[in-house]
């Protein structure tokens, strides 16, 4: 693997000791933004937002948008207050898989350790590639300047002795950088670090933990863990502890797959017939179906979530009898579970849907049913959940052969692949001629 010989920053050129050094976390820059921008060259250096509908939420935000407070999650409404002549984009998930496919190809070129964390985020033992590919930061080098090259986007890598440390100077060095941390450096670069920094911190044990005085990282690491045990419990304190102190025992673990696939989508206007959350329903089971095979897996879990005009939200989720990558089959179970909430005149402002329980799809094999099995539902509502609301009904799902499924499902996604997300669509979202 070759050195560009335009790399992005001066830290390419890290003359420290990177030895140990062997855990890289590779984290690709506004990654939505940057894959729309990088289709459409004139929005360079204009704020970018990807999300969708004035009632929707900041998928992803471009540098630029950044600067001027937007940040993901935040509702498109208050985004566009904040930056009133930003680029709002909605989201192209087909271009955005196919993007990552080719991140995580180069980082498989370098070695089969990855952890993948996200489309836009791996951890990558490199230790069994130093002999062949050069010491880490060398290794990392590369990898950037490849991103550069096939895909014209950047990323910023952190080189560490350990995962937590690695993602921290990912963090630090972004956007378009590579930050090594010495092993005999990780104490004083943690140390004057927010606690806020540390995995497990959140908003409700940053609270406590502020109660006890602790503010920084170096703080958390000089108080006594039975200190901590009283404030936080003793897992978090022992492990909070450990982070502190920079140990972290965890290795790469390239069987680690998401936990869950999904997308949900905030309507312009309520949804009222059970027609148009059908449609709904469609579109998002295709997206997630198509998330999920692209990257080789299946699902033995569906659901969906539904969010009423008073923002009282419900969800449900469905076992399969097998597990699938099917889109007509995780799109039927999610409009069974739909139906089985016997909804009255709804009124309804967001749909979403979901897919749990991967698995590889090699890991799986193909098992011909000949009964008619009854999905076991594990039905969840929200602590906002309508009251009273019905559990979904047992329904039978039929267990069919799914080979002409899965054959049209791999056209599509080839079709997709080559000529763009728009190439194939169902009829149901093709208006009618005289319709604009």
């Amino acid at each position: 693997m070759g050195r560009s010989a335009d790399l992005p920053r001066s830290a390419d050129q890290f003359d420290g000791d990177d030895s140990g050094c062997t855990f890289l976390h590779v984290d690709m820059d506004a990654f939505f933004a940057s894959v729309e921008i990088q289709r459409r060259p004139e929005l360079r250096g204009r704020p970018v937002i990807v999300g969708g509908g004035h009632r929707g939420v900041v998928a992803a935000a471009s540098y630029e948008a950044r600067r001027f407070g937007v940040r993901s999650a935040m509702p498109i409404s208050q985004a566009m207050r904040r930056c009133p002549h930003a680029v709002v984009l909605p989201p192209d998930r087909a271009a955005y898989s196919a993007a990552s496919g080719t991140v995580m190809a180069i980082l498989r070129d370098v070695t089969p350790l990855i952890e993948p964390l996200s489309l836009d985020e791996a951890f990558l033992d490199v230790a069994g590639a130093v002999r062949q590919q050069g010491r880490p930061a060398a290794i990392a080098a590369a990898i950037r300047a490849r991103v550069v090259a096939e895909l014209g986007l950047t990323c910023s890598v952190g080189v560490a002795s350990t995962k937590f440390v690695a993602k921290l100077a990912s963090t630090r060095c972004k956007p378009d950088g590579l930050l090594v941390i010495p092993m005999a450096d990780v104490l004083a670069f943690l140390r004057p670090l927010p606690v806020t920094a540390l995995w497990g911190v959140g908003a409700r044990t940053g609270e406590q933990l502020h109660r006890l005085g602790i503010r920084t990282v170096a703080d958390l690491a000089d108080t006594p863990v039975d200190t901590l045990r009283r404030s936080v419990g003793a897992a978090s304190a022992e492990h909070l502890h450990e982070l502190a102190s920079g140990r972290d025992p965890r290795s790469v673990d390239p069987d680690s797959v998401e936990k869950s696939i999904s997308s949900e989508t905030t309507l312009d206007l309520d949804l009222t017939e059970e027609a148009e959350v059908r449609r709904e329903l469609l579109r998002l089971s295709a997206e997630v179906a198509e998330r999920v095979r692209s990257r080789g897996w299946t699902a033995r879990t569906v659901g969906i979530k539904i969010r009423f005009a008073d923002f009282r939200t419900v969800t449900r989720v469905r076992t399969l009898p097998n597990h699938s990558h099917d889109t007509t089959t995780i799109y039927e179970t999610a409009v069974a579970l739909y139906r089985g909430l016997n909804l009255d005149r709804p009124r309804i402002r967001l749909v979403g849907v979901k897919c749990e329980n991967l698995r590889e799809a090699v890991a799986v094999a193909d098992q011909l049913t000949l009964d008619l099995p009854v999905a076991t539902e594990a039905a969840t509502r929200s602590a906002t959940g309508p009251a009273g609301a019905p559990t979904a009904a047992r329904q039978p799902v039929t267990t069919k052969d799914s080979r002409p499924a899965r054959s049209a499902d791999a056209a599509v996604d080839a079709a997709r692949a080559k000529f763009g997300a728009n190439a194939v669509r169902f009829g149901s979202f093709v208006d009618p001629p005289g319709r604009s």
